[in-house]
């Protein structure tokens, strides 16, 4: 239970590292980085819904607002 729990965390730490880096360059006004960041955190997040750590509204709900972030660069 307790070895389950740990490597849960470790997965929910890295799903939020890759979203942070997304968000990161997004503030930063780098849109190629924040695409590429996106690249990497969109399997990483779609993972976590089949593992179990996530449900799947809320990895959606991350995913969409990180986009909506990367297409304002743009504008």
């Amino acid at each position: 239970m307790e070895k389950t729990r740990k490597h849960n965390m470790g997965m929910r730490s890295m799903m939020r590292t890759k979203i942070k880096n997304v968000v990161k360059a997004c503030d930063a006004g780098d849109k190629e980085a924040a695409a590429a960041a996106y690249k990497e955190a969109g399997p990483v997040i779609d993972a976590m819904i089949n593992k179990g750590i996530v449900t799947k509204n809320k990895a959606a709900r991350h995913k969409s607002r990180l986009n909506k972030r990367i297409k304002l660069l743009a504008v």
